[in-house]
């Protein structure tokens, strides 16, 4: 197994460009459907005065009289909210923590801090990296035999849509978009590095094999993801093609890919219908049934989705209890359904399915990382001047090719 040292390459220094995680500021503005936002909206919109100001929860950064830009790529209005009276901006499908789809309103009058950038290069195209905060210090294992399934989870996780960069450890993460350009232009990588690996495997290597690898191989330390560089060339490929499975699996079906299905036999189904408002969520080992409040039954699910974790924390568990734990009394976030929908439902089939598969591939990572011996060095990559990274690659590239909305409809300054 290798041992994590301070010459080992780190994934900021492959992809240098980093944004820190959004900043919402007040639940309410995500919700796992559209028809809870633009109820919630509607209530705000229609109170006045001191009770739309109450509903809205100020803070430091955002209130209804504070001046923000549209978000790029998006009509939204930019008056002080104050005096809004329009109907809901479009909501927007995005990542919330790891694993975690929902809808947010896209309107940065909401929000305390959008990271404007990340809009900027969100497209059809984009990938997203996410480096989870308070990482646990041990690397994900196998399980050998008579052993639970691996109690660490992933190191790195990727998104096809927008991340908010949140950490269910607590601590936000970082979010490394893989371009810095929409269209798939200029890989946010280390001027240099496609070359280097290219000369160092024998073959072509593309942005998204960088970023596969890196999903396949990090290792959480004090300092960020460690990626091991491998110096055969056969192990690159290995873990390459490890790497691309998960990614498919992580951005489910995402940029023209299938959707992932667990072999007849194995497949998750509603065993018993899951009823209005359940309480609690319970895994039974033996029948390998997922227990959805007090009427719901899904089976088969297998231990590696139940015991999947991020930050050491249950995705399931997460997943479930921000979709039923009790918002305030007389808040926005307290508006949505009261009963359980359908779509939850399939949603919450569509991640077991997810967490069983990726669970599967651990010990492919493993071995992979058992494999490794001794990895390229920073030296190795300061000799060939891929370090250090310019100061510009850090940055945001200058992408506008039009201009975008300011306060009260004036241009933005960028």
């Amino acid at each position: 197994m290798l041992a994590v040292s301070d010459d080992v390459p780190l994934l900021d220094d492959l992809m240098p460009w980093s944004v820190a995680a959004l900043r919402l500021g007040r639940d309410w503005v995500v919700a796992p459907d559209e028809r809870t936002l633009r109820t919630r909206w509607d209530a705000l919109i229609r109170a006045e005065g001191a009770e739309r100001e109450r509903l809205f929860e100020p803070s430091r950064a955002r209130t209804l009289r504070s001046p923000a830009a549209a978000l790029p790529g998006r009509a939204a209005r930019t008056g002080p909210l104050a005096q809004e009276r329009g109907a809901c901006p479009p909501p927007v499908r995005v990542q919330c923590g790891p694993f975690d789809e929902q809808w947010l309103i896209p309107d940065q009058r909401l929000l305390d801090a959008a990271r404007p950038e990340l809009w900027r290069v969100a497209d059809g195209h984009q990938l997203f990296a996410v480096e989870p905060g308070d990482m646990p210090a041990a690397a994900p294992r196998a399980r050998t035999k008579g052993e639970g399934p691996a109690q660490a989870g992933p190191a790195l996780t990727v998104s096809a849509l927008l991340p908010d960069g949140r950490s269910p450890a607590g601590r936000p993460g970082r979010i490394r978009p893989l371009f810095r350009r929409p269209g798939a232009l200029e890989p946010n990588l280390a001027p240099g590095l496609l070359p280097f690996l290219s000369g160092t495997y024998g073959c072509a290597v593309a942005p998204a094999d960088v970023l596969a690898w890196a999903v396949a191989s990090a290792r959480p330390s004090a300092a960020g993801c460690v990626v091991p560089l491998p110096d055969d060339p056969r192990l690159w490929a290995d873990g390459v093609a490890l790497g691309h499975r998960m990614c498919a699996l992580m951005t489910r079906g995402a940029h023209g890919g299938e959707k992932h299905r667990l072999p007849g036999g194995r497949r998750p189904y509603v065993r018993a219908p899951i009823g209005a408002g359940p309480g609690e969520l319970h895994y039974d080992a033996g029948e390998e049934t997922l227990r959805v409040g007090e009427e719901g039954r899904i089976s088969p699910v297998p231990a590696e989705a139940w015991e999947f974790r991020v930050g050491g924390v249950r995705v399931l568990d997460l997943w479930f209890q921000r979709r039923t734990g009790a918002a305030g009394a007389g808040t926005l976030a307290a508006l949505g359904p009261r009963d359980w929908p359908q779509e939850r439902t399939s949603d919450l089939l569509e991640l077991i399915t997810v967490l069983a598969l990726l669970g599967e591939l651990r010990p492919r990572q493993a071995e992979l990382a058992d494999s490794l011996g001794r990895p390229l060095t920073r030296e190795q990559l300061r000799a060939a001047g891929v370090l250090p990274v310019p100061d510009a690659a850090r940055r945001p590239a200058s992408v506008l090719d039009h201009h975008e909305e300011g306060p009260g409809g004036q241009f933005a300054l960028i």
